[in-house]
């Protein structure tokens, strides 16, 4: 009667995970993973910086400290037991006006409380680390570090022994008492006893799909890069203080596991849930958006800090003076576009962006229906506790 045991929604690598924690922890499990695209990792996975998060921005005790902390090491290990490039930079969080200092002290605290080791530096101990960089004061967080998640991926997928059906967008899931049907846009049924649904950009629209309400919605936020044509002008990972009233880490540089280094994201509104330029528009996910009443309590109350990520997504020079506070020698020559990515931001009715992960059980079904950035990092470990979800109801 049953295709497979559990079927997950999405072949990005929180699905992937999932699928690798569901047969590492009851072998002889039956995966199935549906993925829309013709390859895995296509949007958020195979769209970020590559950074392993330390977890030293999160609230202590909250599932995303918890996961990225103890995700960070496991990644590491992850990928020295399968030979997938990464490496292990440590970075620096810099402070580069005084009225920052007091948040870059509260990072320090923060740190502790989840166990990070931090090192509290001065401008001339910022300058042994990155020559180029200028700064009041900063910090550097050993445990940061850098990897291919594309490859990660790939090889959860491979070691999972899932099925793996590219290809196969979902279009009705038919819940019952017994388990879940779900239909693919190509015709196909694939019958399970327990839904996971990780589809990310769309996990609100799959919710919805499985009769669920979910109480948020996505909100899709581009965040567009740029890349340094002499990467030789910065060593690490470079980081702003970032504001605690948004999710999002400001322009920050970033040498990736091929040598490069790219600088950003800013993040702003996309009229897709794809949309990767401001050509993308698709006019009904659009109009989801702007029906959603947290998306205009979310512009009414935070329009300023809009209108600046909004103008550097319009203006390369002042995309380029937000990179010279950290790194002066910078001019708008020196910079090339790099490709973009989109978050899936979860907000709430009355606007408030969901700043922890959110992983909803419903009957039959779990939901993961919040997992922007750290949830790469945190991927094994938020994988396993979607798997012990799912197997419980089996």
């Amino acid at each position: 009667m049953f295709d497979c045991d559990v079927l997950v929604i999405g072949g990005g690598i929180v699905g992937l995970s999932t699928a690798y924690a569901l047969t590492r922890a009851a072998p002889g499990t039956r995966v199935t993973v549906l993925e829309k695209e013709p390859a895995l990792a296509r949007h958020q996975t195979g769209r970020n910086s590559g950074v392993i998060h330390s977890g030293i921005y999160y609230r202590p005790g909250s599932l995303k400290a918890r996961f990225a902390v103890s995700g960070a090491a496991e990644m590491v290990k992850f990928c020295t037991e399968w030979g997938i490039p990464h490496e292990v930079t440590g970075k620096l969080i810099v402070a580069t006006t005084r009225d920052e200092l007091p948040r870059l002290h509260a990072l320090v605290q923060r740190g502790r409380e989840n166990g990070i080791p931090v090192r509290e530096l001065g401008p001339t101990q910022i300058s042994e680390y990155e020559p180029r960089v200028r700064g009041l004061a900063a910090i550097h967080v050993g445990t940061t570090g850098i990897c291919d998640y594309g490859a990660v991926s790939a090889r959860l997928a491979e070691a999972s022994g899932a099925r793996i059906l590219r290809g196969a967008e979902v279009t009705v899931i038919d819940r019952r008492p017994w388990g879940v049907a779900v239909r693919t846009a190509d015709g196909r049924i694939v019958r399970a006893r327990v839904l996971v649904n990780c589809a990310g950009l769309h996990c609100d629209r799959i919710a919805r799909l499985a009769g669920d309400d979910p109480g948020m919605r996505i909100v899709p936020f581009r965040g567009e890069y740029y890349e340094l044509k002499d990467p030789s002008l910065v060593r690490g990972l470079v980081y702003p203080v970032p504001d605690p009233a948004f999710p999002f880490l400001g322009v920050h540089l970033t040498r990736g596991i091929d040598g490069g280094v790219h600088i950003g994201p800013n993040a702003v509104p996309a009229l897709a849930r794809e949309g990767y330029g401001w050509s993308v528009v698709r006019p009904r996910e659009l109009a989801g958006t702007l029906a959603w009443p947290g998306s205009w309590s979310i512009a009414r109350a935070h329009w300023r800090y809009g209108a600046g990520e909004l103008h550097r997504s319009l203006s390369k020079r002042a995309f380029t003076e937000a990179v010279r506070r950290l790194l002066p020698v910078i001019e708008e020559s020196d910079l090339r576009r790099a490709a973009p990515g989109v978050r899936a931001q979860a907000v709430l009715r009355d606007g408030t962006l969901v700043d922890d992960f959110l992983i909803r059980e419903e009957a039959r079904t779990v939901h993961v229906l919040n997992a922007p950035s750290p949830a790469a990092t945190a991927s094994l470990p938020i994988g396993r506790e979607v798997a012990t979800l799912a197997l419980a109801q089996l």
